[in-house]
């Protein structure tokens, strides 16, 4: 049941957005009753919070199994700044910015994910880049994920396919 409605809300603000999605809609799509969800997940806010939670933790369960090429990892993490989690994880982030509630309830998932990406960079990466490395390239891979809201996948891939590269020689211990 829990898992339904976690999945439910994923769905909703990756095709909804924040603005549009709410508990009645989750439940719906998730084919629970209205008590149902509100005996789970209380206000909105909780719900959509623990969904991005779930994703965050499926997402790095995913990073972590997969067999790391050390030429990958850039790849890797620009990949986790994709698809689902990040859309779900931005709608969170600008309704966070002007609603007190969310914002709130956002805070300690951030520092969550934060650590997960601080954790799964260090997998990916090994010794190869240092803490501040890592640091910069989180931001760096984030930032081409919403700048890529404007670009076509072609051109995202082309950004991509050249940026990555010249950034790992740079970052990277020798």
């Amino acid at each position: 049941m829990r898992g339904r409605l976690l999945d439910a809300a994923i769905e909703s603000l990756v095709e909804l957005g924040y603005a549009r999605t709410s508990t009645q809609e989750i439940a719906r799509r998730a084919g629970v009753s209205r008590g149902t969800q509100l005996h789970h997940f209380p206000t909105k806010e909780s719900l959509v919070v623990a969904a991005v939670e779930y994703l965050v933790d499926k997402r790095l369960a995913e990073i972590l199994s997969a067999e790391v090429d050390s030429g990958r990892g850039l790849e890797i993490l620009a990949d986790a700044f994709s698809g689902p989690l990040f859309y779900a994880a931005l709608e969170l982030w600008v309704a966070a910015r002007t609603d007190p509630a969310l914002h709130a309830a956002t805070v300690p998932l951030e520092r969550k994910v934060s650590e997960a990406l601080e954790f799964g960079s260090a997998e990916v990466f090994g010794d190869r880049f240092d803490s501040e490395a890592v640091e910069l390239t989180v931001e760096l891979v984030r930032g081409l994920a919403v700048s890529a809201l404007f670009r076509t996948p072609e051109a995202d891939e082309a950004l991509r396919a050249r940026l990555l590269p010249a950034w790992q020689s740079r970052v990277e211990n020798k």
